[in-house]
């Protein structure tokens, strides 16, 4: 056990590391422990609470999950592991993507590129998802980026135009309409009221 700690240590926030020093070190950690590369830098997940994190999460991907599964040429992953670029490697709350599409699969089973759609839920981490994170995604081109603030009780849904992210604008009833994926449609009032049956019914 010393010899392996020796030969890798340990992940810890604020290391900066190259793209193949991390992945050794992610891979002798716990299972549970999760920890993103960001422009270089590790960012180690704090605990997840309920009531701000993995509920809200869970209303999300149920509406993803929803609409994957009336859409075939759709896939949506859970917290997958997306390699951006040599310095970014992220597990984005929730993604959606076109198989064949800007991002595939690596031998190891690991997104590799841009999904058409990144889903974050950003509680005390707002300021990476909003700063950090989002540079790394419009870069890189990921189409659609939407990041729900729980603590401000706000949404938003950002897509791609000419290099430059511009915030979606909602219909007359708060809807938010993709541009990418037919269909997907987002009650933002009632999400934001925690009435996932009506934005389910939208």
């Amino acid at each position: 056990m010393a010899l392996q700690t020796q030969i890798c240590p340990p992940l810890e926030n604020g290391d900066r590391l190259s793209y193949g020093e991390f992945e050794r070190r992610y891979a002798a950690m716990p299972p549970h422990q999760k920890a993103e590369l960001v422009e270089g830098v590790v960012y180690m997940a704090s605990p997840l609470r309920f009531t701000t994190h993995a509920e809200p999460h869970g209303r999300l991907i149920t509406w993803l999950g929803v609409y994957q599964s009336a859409t075939p040429n759709a896939a949506m992953g859970i917290e997958p592991t997306v390699r951006l670029d040599a310095d970014n490697e992220f597990q984005p709350d929730g993604v959606l993507l076109i198989p064949g599409g800007s991002s595939q699969l690596s031998q190891e089973g690991y997104i590799q590129g841009s999904p058409e759609l990144v889903v974050e839920i950003a509680a005390s981490s707002a300021a990476i998802d909003l700063g950090d994170k989002k540079r790394v995604y419009r870069r890189n081109g990921v189409q659609e980026y939407l990041v729900w603030q729980i603590f401000d009780e706000k949404l938003d849904w950002f897509y791609l135009e000419d290099g430059v992210y511009q915030s979606l604008a909602p219909d007359d009833e708060g809807i938010l309409r993709s541009r990418v994926f037919p269909g997907l449609w987002l009650n933002r009032p009632q999400l934001l009221q925690n009435n996932l049956a009506a934005v389910l019914n939208t």
